[in-house]
């Protein structure tokens, strides 16, 4: 069956459809640049993927494997992202075609290269009502029940270890004021198909995330409180569930709505991750930029907010290219949404709750230079197979510190690809960070930290810390 060429998950193909019982005034959008208050001592990374781990997050986007022979495609997407999602690569019409045989070449390509760059997978999607093969489309009850457990079952089994999140069903809810689930195949095989799908998802893959992903839910509305009563449901009786994807299309007939950062907040609150997860705003200029703004600061605020990820890298690999959505120009150029989405990132936000080892918690200290100026220095990792994020915490002594420099060693095989917060020496083997300008004075017993992205393993010595 033929795929159908960047669509993301279910997108309605008429704009009429997208999101048209929410209405947001600009005023009222405007109020969710107020509510964050810059990080003190922010640095400013220069990709998108480097300022987002700063925060513990991550920002992607959606990937093409015919486009991977594209050298500035190509160049963009190792330079800016830390996560991928395959566009069409994973469906269930791409990767079991005829029953029970699985294809799985394109989405290894993309999965291939995000791991030899470091970068890790969003699983897109197990069970979708949209893109099924057509034996699948044929099949009812029992048997297309029966069918679609295999599926997940299979395909999160292949890739188990992987992929960091999986959206394991997708766009189950309809459009409209009911709030009612879409009906569909997968729907008449019982209400419990989601449950059920989820279940297999984790018993297939027990280490990744397991997401449920739809569109017209940015908003508190009544099929966002058709998800949230599911979610709730879902924690309540130990179904496993740990995120929800807010895919965000919008345009001006769609906007950004104007509770988006508290509907974000109520599901974070039931006690599951939320993600942004096919990002594209239509427009241009100054008015695209202050909306990518908004949606980033909105994300920074909520805690459990871990990523962003936006549907394309140009816009003309965009599903929606005659808005030019995206961050990128046709020709691979930094739009003002770019600068705007960077700048955002680097003002910085509450930090994800850590999932990651912990320091140790007494550090031995280094030799103290002449003078009595000493410092100790931490590291903790958030590591995945192929990549790590790297945040080390320097401590100034018993007196003052004017400048620090830590050293530590990587494993063999492990490169730096990105830093933030510290001048580096080097990418591979032993390594030493520089203070810059902003964080190099504290006071005695004061804290800083910097960060750095690589490839590979990550670092597990206590680092050494001297100090001026």
């Amino acid at each position: 069956m033929t795929h159908v060429p960047a669509r993301p998950g279910g997108r309605p193909t008429t704009r009429a459809r997208l999101r048209a019982t929410l209405v947001a005034a600009a005023a009222g959008v405007a109020a969710l640049g107020t509510t964050l208050a810059l990080a003190p001592g922010a640095s400013a990374a220069t990709t998108l993927g480097a300022s987002a781990a700063q925060t513990g997050r991550y920002f992607g986007t959606a990937v093409a494997a015919n486009k991977l022979s594209d050298a500035t495609y190509v160049g963009i997407l190792n330079r800016e992202f830390t996560m991928v999602t395959p566009e069409n690569e994973m469906k269930w019409d791409a990767t079991e075609p005829t029953q029970g045989q699985f294809t799985y070449a394109n989405a290894d390509r993309i999965v291939n290269h995000a791991r030899a760059n470091g970068m890790r997978v969003r699983g897109h999607a197990l069970a979708w009502h949209s893109q099924q093969p057509g034996w699948a489309q044929n099949l009812s009850g029992p048997a297309l029940r029966s069918a679609m457990v295999n599926h997940v079952t299979q395909v999160a089994t292949y890739y188990r270890g992987k992929i960091h999140s999986w959206d394991v069903v997708n766009e189950a809810f309809a459009d409209g004021g009911t709030g009612a689930r879409r009906d569909s195949n997968l729907q008449r095989t019982g209400n419990d198909w989601i449950e059920v799908a989820f279940r297999a998802a984790r018993a297939a893959d027990p280490t990744a995330k397991l997401c449920y992903n739809d569109y017209n839910t940015d908003g508190q509305n009544a099929k966002s409180n058709a998800v949230y009563a599911m979610v709730q449901d879902f924690k309540a009786r130990g179904v496993p569930i740990d995120c929800v994807g807010f895919q965000s299309h919008f345009n001006s007939a769609s906007p950004v709505p104007a509770d988006y950062q508290a509907n974000l907040q109520r599901f974070a609150n039931l006690g599951v991750d939320v993600q942004i997860t096919e990002l594209d705003i239509e427009g241009s200029g100054s008015a695209q930029a202050d909306n990518y703004g908004r949606v980033v600061r909105a994300c920074l605020a909520v805690s459990r907010c871990t990523g962003i990820t936006v549907w394309g890298i140009r816009d003309t690999d965009s599903w929606r290219a005659s808005g030019t959505p995206l961050l990128f120009d046709g020709s691979g150029n930094k739009k003002p949404a770019y600068t705007a989405t960077l700048d955002a990132l680097n003002a910085g936000g509450p930090t994800t709750p850590p999932t990651t080892t912990p320091p140790p918690t007494t550090p031995p200290p280094s030799t103290p230079p002449p003078g009595g100026a000493s410092c100790t220095a931490s590291v903790s990792l958030d590591s995945w197979t192929g990549g790590f994020v790297a945040t080390v915490r320097v401590t100034a002594g018993a007196s003052a510190v004017s400048g620090w420099t830590v050293g530590l060693t990587l494993p063999a095989g492990a490169a730096v690809t990105n830093s933030w917060n510290a001048q580096p020496s080097g990418t591979s083997g032993s390594l030493t960070f520089r203070n810059l300008s902003y964080n190099g004075q504290l006071g005695a017993g004061a804290s800083t930290t910097f960060g750095f992205q690589g490839t590979g393993v990550g670092p597990s010595a206590t680092p050494t810390c001297s100090a001026s």
